[in-house]
């Protein structure tokens, strides 16, 4: 019944959402693939200006013609993030200086916000009119929940924790996505602190699902079929795949982004506020490291991703992933297909 009710919902054939990658991660070519095997492709616009935004639905409607899924960050600066001083921006500098002076970097300007405004993407989001609009980090305004009803926007949600579900149920979301601490990228929590809402995958999905009447996505170290019918069994309706999909080759990664996916790095990964300031799960490496022991003085979101994203750059530039954002699940290790047309025809035997 979950299963049925999810899929009129989202307008799709099979089970299987690929996760929305943001900072260019995402692609038209990623997303418009997983949509044509009967899939839901997700791109993630929080970086986005709202041309840019119309722009990439536009771009994927040339690409196919089945439902696709754009994603939005609710919350766009952490509160201290907001009006930031000069001096607080030169006392986060001081923490990067000796990174960008060994890598031969400029001082980056402090810019006059670091984030797009939710409120000028969202608007672009209700007139791109995808079929489908999910968020994280929050709850869009009621306003803004309406117009995509009215505008036949199905609308889904992200959780972490009961409370957030219930919350979402209560703002009458359309359908839930229960993301666990498993997952790669970020906890996108909004009641309580994401370092105080790690809960697992399969029992928030099963939680959610029997205190909550909303359809359920899971999503979190979910990387095959069995992991799609584990979560099926509990009561989603769907599985979000990220890790996956990020390490095929249509994704937006760097290669050594998915040379690290298949090897023995894989096996472990950690939570860290190193790439933007706020927690996400990621593959070790000099970044985290060196960050970890500044890490009490480390910048709000999202003045630590403006001043990461030079040294990300040098590293690409360079070969290396040493400062890169290595972001991956901890089902990692079970990854096997490097292109997306293969994963999903993977994905469609199995849970068949």
């Amino acid at each position: 019944m979950q299963s049925t009710q999810t899929l009129d919902l989202l307008k799709i054939k099979h089970p299987i959402i690929q996760g929305p990658f943001g900072g260019g991660l995402s692609t038209v070519e990623l997303v418009s693939t997983v949509s044509n095997l009967g899939g839901l492709g997700s791109f993630g616009v929080h970086y986005l200006e709202a041309e840019g935004i119309l722009g990439v639905a536009s771009e994927i409607r040339e690409k196919t013609s089945n439902p696709f899924a754009l994603n939005l960050w609710v919350s766009d600066h952490d509160p201290e993030a907001r009006d930031y001083s000069t001096d607080a921006y030169d006392r986060a500098w001081r923490l990067f200086e000796p990174l960008y002076r060994e890598l031969n970097l400029p001082k980056p300007e402090q810019p006059p916000r670091f984030h797009p405004s939710f409120e000028e993407q969202v608007e672009a989001i209700l007139e791109a009119q995808p079929d489908v609009f999910s968020f994280v980090f929050g709850i869009p305004p009621a306003r803004v929940l309406a117009d995509c009803k009215a505008r036949g926007i199905t609308t889904v949600g992200a959780a972490t924790t009961l409370a957030e579900a219930q919350a979402l149920e209560a703002a009458n979301v359309d359908v839930i996505l229960a993301t666990g601490f498993e997952a790669g990228g970020h906890r996108p929590s909004f009641l309580d602190r994401a370092e105080d809402s790690l809960m697992g995958t399969m029992p928030l999905t099963r939680v959610i699902s029997e205190m909550c009447s909303k359809p359920v996505i899971a999503a979190g170290g979910i990387v095959d079929a069995g992991g799609i019918e584990a979560a099926l069994s509990l009561g989603a309706g769907a599985a979000q795949l990220g890790t996956a999909f990020l390490a095929c080759a249509e994704s937006g990664t760097v290669d050594q982004h998915r040379a690290a996916l298949y090897s023995d790095r894989s096996a472990s990964s950690e939570l860290t506020r190193a790439y933007t300031g706020r927690l996400a799960r990621g593959m070790s490496n000099r970044l985290i490291k060196d960050m970890q022991a500044v890490a009490a003085q480390l910048p709000p979101f999202p003045v630590q991703a403006w001043f990461v994203a030079p040294l990300r750059a040098a590293s690409i530039a360079a070969g290396g992933d040493e400062f890169l954002s290595l972001y991956a699940n901890q089902a990692a290790p079970l990854l096997k297909h490097r292109k997306t047309a293969d994963l999903m025809a993977d994905l469609i035997v199995g849970i068949a």
